[in-house]
């Protein structure tokens, strides 16, 4: 019997996913070897790899003038990838601090130049975001980097910020694909596949094409996005199985309603939980509600004790993942796209119960 998954990462894959990797691990499709032994130069890699990129593309509606791809390294990667390319001297970049991986970001950018602090919500816990309407680029703007779901601290970005002809640069590892995102808004969106999107070790890279002049062009090859974006990110050897994992996760996605699929089923996930917590004076959210993640629900009880007890008698009952980060405590169950309905309605019965006998 399969364990309920609401690690937040590496998390949740649906099972038709692992089942197709499973049926196809030692012989791909009658290929006589398996897709993680084969060359990624031609052959059935790169016909797997570009029906992968063309339905990243059609799934988000990206637009031709956008490269996407994807390179190893990790989200992590690319908060020292980003400013060594885009930060050129005599420019300032624009960081809003909203949780941990934003925080993490402005922290390395701040080591490779100058870094204005648009927005940082220390003083409330990362509780809140702010209004993205009055969030405005600073002089000599670089670009502006926002983290679009903090899995850590449960806070999303239900809309984003105009910075006209700045570019606006976005991670989006935990919330990619859980919701219809306008492209065009952003000069770069990335994530590690991890979260949403498929097996730990690959990193999504959506770049819109002008990005690449405004960048330093004196950097080592694998630092150096121009290169990637003219070998579609095939410059060096990729993570081939997580890529192979990605496609048949965006496979999953298109045959289950696509985006906007995903998106109605977020929204009936979260709630499922947030009513409950809504509903208690048992169970408590620190977010400002007006901000809350739909992929990341963060949540506390009365006392450390019954937080403990929760997670030990959850186990119990067969599910996973649901102590808090260690950098914060309490409670969290991420609610990503391949996480089935029942074992979110049986997460909320459990609550209900847990409040029954604790409370």
């Amino acid at each position: 019997m399969r364990k309920k998954n609401f690690f937040a990462g590496p998390s949740v894959l649906p099972v038709e996913v692992l089942e197709e990797i499973r049926d196809n691990i030692v012989d791909y499709k009658g290929e006589g070897l398996s897709m993680i032994e084969a060359s990624h130069r031609g052959g059935m890699f790169e016909q797997m790899y570009d029906e992968c990129l063309e339905l990243f593309r059609s799934l988000l509606s990206i637009p031709d003038d956008y490269d996407v791809y994807f390179l190893g390294g990790g989200a992590t990667l690319q908060f020292t990838m980003i400013p060594v390319n885009f930060l050129l001297k005599g420019k300032c970049a624009d960081y809003c601090k909203t949780g941990s991986w934003s925080n993490k970001a402005a922290s390395d950018a701040q080591k490779l130049g100058c870094v204005n602090i648009a927005f940082d919500d220390k003083e409330n816990n990362y509780t809140h975001l702010p209004d993205p309407s009055a969030l405005k680029p600073s002089e000599n703007s670089a670009y502006m980097y926002l983290c679009a779901n903090e899995t850590i601290g449960g806070i999303e970005w239900k809309t984003f910020p105009d910075t006209g002809s700045v570019p606006l640069i976005a991670d989006m590892s935990s919330d990619i694909l859980s919701r219809p995102v306008d492209v065009k808004k952003f000069g770069m969106i990335y994530g590690g596949v991890q979260k949403n999107l498929g097996p730990a070790g690959a990193t999504f890279i959506i770049m819109r094409h002008d990005m690449l002049d405004r960048r330093n062009e004196n950097l080592t090859a694998y630092m150096d996005y121009a290169l990637h974006s003219k070998n579609k990110g095939l410059y060096n050897t990729p993570p081939v199985f997580s890529i192979w994992g990605v496609k048949l996760v965006l496979d999953w996605i298109r045959r289950n309603g696509g985006v906007e699929g995903m998106d109605r089923l977020a929204e009936e996930k979260s709630q499922l939980i947030y009513s409950v917590i809504d509903s208690s004076d048992f169970y408590r959210s620190p977010v400002d509600k007006a901000v809350r993640s739909r992929m990341n629900v963060v949540f506390r009880l009365p006392d450390e004790e019954l937080e403990a007890r929760f997670v030990s008698e959850s186990k119990n009952e067969g599910m996973l993942g649901l102590k808090g980060h260690r950098s914060v405590g309490g409670l969290r169950a991420s609610l990503y796209n391949a996480l089935p309905m029942e074992d979110v309605k049986a997460l909320a019965d459990f609550m209900r119960e847990f409040e029954r006998k604790n409370g």
